[in-house]
């Protein structure tokens, strides 16, 4: 079917499908290197409380989900040794939520992974195709930095 023929809805799916596969692809590695239990939504929370840690609120807002929500995500990945709860040195009425060196090591490992399997997609269709495909999304895709709140929006 010539590409003008191609109905609407296959564009979402499509690009639904492909993030869907790196993310797949990216959790069975983590999971041969030592991450079994880390899921998909513990890497958007991860990213929401950055390097410089974040309030359970902040987390929250950032994911576009509840302060509660936000909060059993946030106790998950203190049980798993991701992220750790600690004063904070400006206000002592709030915690801070903070990577431990477990977190900020699966974030290390996500990245060299998505370069790996970003690698197998140049292999794959050639790094014409790919440079042109990041490109056309970088031409449609708002220019707000790139969203970590796909939990709360699916939600």
């Amino acid at each position: 079917m010539p590409a003008e023929d191609t109905p609407g809805f296959e564009l979402p799916l499509l690009l639904f499908a492909g993030f869907r596969a790196l993310i797949d692809e990216l959790h069975a590695e983590l999971t041969r290197r030592g991450h079994p239990e880390v899921r998909p939504v513990h890497g958007f929370a991860m990213q929401a409380i950055g390097p410089a840690g974040a309030t359970a609120s902040e987390v929250g807002r950032r994911l576009g989900v509840s302060k509660q929500a936000a909060g059993k995500t946030v106790d998950r990945l203190v049980a798993l040794g991701y992220v750790e709860r600690a004063d904070d040195p400006y206000d002592a009425r709030r915690k801070l939520v903070r990577l431990t060196p477990l977190g900020l090591d699966m974030l290390s490992q996500s990245a060299e992974i998505f370069d790996r399997l970003r690698a197998g997609w140049v292999e794959r269709l050639g790094a014409e195709r790919v440079a042109s495909l990041e490109s056309s999304l970088r031409t449609v895709v708002p220019s707000a930095g790139f969203p970590v709140g796909v939990p709360g929006w699916f939600g």
